[in-house]
This record gives C-alpha cells, structure tokens and sequence, in this order.
C-alpha cells in the first residue's frame, strides 16, 4: 500500500515530554521534547540504545502513560489530555499495542480466544457468540494459527506462536495504527523474519499503520518507510529509510549504523565501528534545533554543528 504523504497525518505527536519524579530530590527525564507525524499505511521506526526512551514514547502515546508536557494528535482528535469518553473509546478501539515479552503480555489463566476476544466483549463488537467466534479462528487464521488453537492456554505455545497471539489480540480490532514495542526482540531470528514478514502482509492487506519500536537496525531498515533516531530522550535524526542509511548526518546515527554487522566476511573483517560518547562530544541535545539535510531528512542540533557534520561528508 502506498503511503500518501500530502494527507492529514494519522498520528502527529509534538513537543512531547515524559517525566517520571523518583523522589522529591530527583526526576527522571525519559523523553525531551519528542515530535513526528506517522501518516496512514506508513510504518515508522523509532531506534536507538536501550534506555533511550522507545518504549516509553509508545506507552505515552497509547496514554499507559500521562503525558508531563506536549500534545498528541490522533486521527483529528487531541489525546494528550483528559480523555473524553468518546475519545477514550475511539482510542481503545484505533490504537493497540504489541508488547514485547509475548509471555509475560498473556494471562496464563486465560485460552487464547478469551484472549484475543476480550476487546470485543469489552467493546461490545458483535452481535451473538457464533460472530465471536467466527471473528476470533477467522484472525488466528490470519496470522497463521489454527482454528483449535483457540482453546489451549499460552504456555502450550512456543515464543514466535505466542506472540502471534499477541498481534492477533491487537489486530482483532481493526485498528488504525498498531504500536509493535520490541516485539521481535525475544524470538530467534528465523522466527523475528515470520513475524515481520506477517506484519507487512497485514499492512498491504489492511492499510495499517505501525510505530516499530526496535534496536535491530537491520530489521527496522526492512520493515520502516521512515526512521526516528532516540538518544537519552532526544530525537535526533529522522527522515526516510534511505536518507538514514544513505546519509548519516548525526554522529551518534553514524556510530549506530557502523554497529551493523556484515554478513560478508571479507566486508566484515574491514568494518571499524564508530565510538560515540555524549559526555565527551560536547554535543547539548538541549541547544539542538531540527536542521533541513534533504527532502524529509531532519537533524536536531545547531547550526555551528550541522555546518560541521554536512560539509566533514563523505
């Protein structure tokens, strides 16, 4: 499905803040001044180290979190405040997520059906038990279930089959857009490429959108039309897929990307990764403004310091 980017934006979150005050001495500052817009149909990777804040900027936008500071604009409704009861609805029914620990996400008590089925029964999405049930062996078939899957428990079910629970449970919805939080990141890799691959087959299928929260820079250059660059909170660099790869402009893009490792071995063997440290760089992601590189290609820092990286390209 082709993404139309002269549309309204599905998603459009600016200016967002997270914090979360440990004591009154101390706050944590999780996410600083975080914006992008992800339109229709389009998947966009949010990447960056562990602690970076990822996850967080994907709970805050579904509101698991209550935002510090910012808006969050969802399918022309303002869901950064108090929700009013239609928009709560309309969120809980548009927005959903897969989460990263497919174990730990599924009731163990509960059978898959109940499972997958408890957004309808909550939300009242079907006329008798018979459509329930068509809907429910009708989404397991989708994402490669079988239909007596249904009645067994989570734990009867290996990594890459539970997490296909999870996005069957997120699916069954018929949401707008789908927040995939690392949900890769605990399957082995042949399975990490059945979910992806299932992922996109259900986007061309579908037209939904996903924020693909990832570390895996190989299999977010797969799966993403566009890509955000986190850093202790900071977005950093954003721009499409090519533009990141392509053209690295910020260093700490340059020092993720030169990470990557090659599966040619001659390549491999000559590949010098980047060190990157943000207390020695004397970079302030605080001062940073989003600086034009090219077409949708944005790099956050001054302008001394876009000077420096554009013209030092190779």
């Amino acid at each position: 499905m082709a993404v139309n980017y002269n549309a309204e934006p599905l998603l459009t979150v600016k200016g967002l803040k997270q914090y979360f005050k440990v004591n009154s001495g101390y706050t944590v500052k999780a996410v600083e001044d975080v914006a992008f817009k992800i339109y229709a149909g389009e998947t966009y990777g949010l990447v960056g180290e562990s602690g970076s804040g990822k996850s967080t900027i994907g709970r805050s936008v579904i509101r698991l979190y209550t935002p510090t500071a910012g808006t969050i604009q969802f399918n022309g409704t303002d869901i950064s405040g108090k929700l009013s009861k239609a928009a709560n609805q309309s969120l809980r029914t548009q927005m959903q997520m897969i989460f990263q620990d497919p174990m730990a996400s599924l009731n163990p008590r509960k059978k898959v059906e109940d499972i997958i089925g408890e957004g309808l029964d909550i939300h009242h999405m079907y006329k008798n038990a018979q459509e329930r049930d068509q809907k429910i062996k009708a989404i397991l078939k989708k994402v490669g279930l079988a239909p007596e899957h249904a009645s067994r428990y989570p734990h009867q079910f290996s990594g890459g089959q539970r997490q296909r629970v999870g996005i069957a449970r997120a699916l069954i919805m018929n949401p707008k857009l789908i927040i995939a939080d690392e949900c890769i990141s605990a399957l082995d890799v042949s399975i990490q490429a059945q979910v992806v691959n299932l992922m996109k087959d259900i986007q061309q299928e579908t037209g939904t959108a996903y924020l693909f929260i990832a570390h895996d820079l190989s299999m977010v250059k797969y799966i993403s039309d566009r890509i955000g660059v986190l850093h202790l909170g900071h977005l950093l660099e954003t721009g499409t897929t090519e533009e990141i790869f392509e053209n690295p402009v910020h260093p700490y893009t340059r020092s993720l990307l030169s990470a990557i490792p090659s599966p040619n071995p001659a390549v491999e063997k000559k590949r010098v990764a980047e060190s990157y440290d943000y207390k020695t760089s004397g970079i302030d992601y605080q001062k940073g403004t989003d600086h034009l590189v090219s077409g949708t290609h944005y790099v956050k820092c001054t302008d001394e310091e876009f000077a420096k990286w554009t013209t030092s390209q190779p």
